[in-house]
């Protein structure tokens, strides 16, 4: 049974501990020179910004997890794999990794936790029912966190987005843990959810610090992680699609950013300034209200993952259908399809009566 004032005073834990902590590492991250500073490519902040304070947002996860201490057979393996993961963020932040290290070391954590027997063992579909994967299991579970971790990674790219999505995802994953009485589950994410609106607090627009990859690595693998925890382990139909729905908004934009790429002739890692959030920047959206329409989007497809996680087989094809038109629109928002065409937002707006959207600050 979970105690509710377990879970708030946990909350306030690592909410109090990421915000009080964050001052203390902007300072130290300009001592060791973990700064992010202005380029031509994808960087839109002035002057030079102390990023790591993914490093906050753990340290919040610490206090509030000594505090409800959850008790699972796979959390070693947990603990070290995360470690792994806020390392290799670290000495990125500092050193700029090359993308072959810092993949490494995001595998690296990925296999900590393979190893530990932690895997996505079987799916579950409708008309097939429960296909388990056997060996496969162990590769989809590494390229799930290791692809987790990435997206996450790729979205930080204007003031508190990452941190506030992975809040947003990290709370639809503790409603349907709560539903579904996984108690571990449910207290993992309110640390994490915690920790993250502590560091907004600095991280918001304008931030005072940058999470880094620090805290996009280690957001996304926490993500991955408590959804193998809780969600792969659904009965539900299309059980295996309520993880990705839930963190739609950053898997959309990977695909498109890895698409784009390949179309191009570009290195998967190259950066530059064609994600869903910088095309939205473009087509005339302030800063703040980019991130708010994305906060939109990814609360709407978190409570979309919930209906889908409890739904029946016409509510959850309905679900899905509701999915692929709100990644239209977002799609349509940012002039990604047809030359910047919006046919499906000026077809509602005909029917509604509705004038455009004012862009404006």
């Amino acid at each position: 049974m979970l105690n509710w004032l377990d879970v708030i005073i946990a909350f306030l834990i690592s909410g109090t501990i990421a915000f009080l902590v964050t001052p203390i590492i902007k300072k130290l991250a300009f001592k060791i020179h973990a700064t992010d500073k202005p380029d031509s490519q994808r960087k839109l902040h002035n002057g030079e910004k102390a990023s790591m304070g993914g490093v906050a947002i753990f340290l919040g996860s610490i206090a509030g997890f000594l505090y409800l201490q959850p008790q699972d057979p796979y959390m070693t393996a947990i603990i070290i794999g995360a470690v792994i993961m806020l390392l290799t963020g670290v000495l990125d932040d500092i050193f700029e990794l090359k993308p072959l290290y810092k993949l490494a070391g995001q595998m690296t954590a990925a296999i900590v936790v393979v190893s530990s027997g932690l895997v996505i063992e079987k799916l579950t579909m409708p008309f097939v029912g429960t296909v388990y994967l056997e060996g496969l299991g162990y590769i989809i579970t590494v390229l799930w966190i290791v692809g987790a971790s990435n997206a996450i990674n790729l979205i930080d790219g204007l003031d508190g987005l990452a941190a506030g999505v992975s809040a947003i995802a990290l709370s639809s994953i503790f409603i349907m843990a709560v539903m579904d009485y996984r108690i571990v589950v449910a207290y993992l994410c309110i640390i994490l959810i915690g920790s993250c609106v502590g560091f907004l607090f600095h991280n918001f627009h304008p931030a005072k610090i940058f999470m880094g990859d620090t805290g996009a690595l280690f957001l996304g693998y926490a993500i991955a992680v408590v959804s193998m925890l809780g969600l792969f382990k659904n009965v539900a139909l299309f059980s295996f699609i309520i993880p990705i729905i839930v963190i739609a908004l950053p898997v959309f934009d990977t695909l498109f950013a890895i698409v784009r790429r390949i179309v191009n002739n570009q290195g998967i890692a190259t950066a530059d300034k064609k994600h869903i959030h910088y095309l939205l920047l473009e087509r005339g959206y302030s800063h703040r209200k980019v991130v708010l329409i994305l906060y939109g989007f990814s609360a709407l497809f978190g409570l979309l993952a919930i209906t889908f996680n409890s739904g029946t087989m016409l509510s959850t094809f309905i679900t899905l259908l509701i999915v692929i038109i709100s990644l239209q629109v977002l799609a349509e928002l940012a002039g990604i399809v047809l030359d910047g065409q919006q046919p499906l937002i000026d077809g509602c707006r005909k029917l509604l009566g509705l004038k455009k959207m004012d862009r404006e600050k």
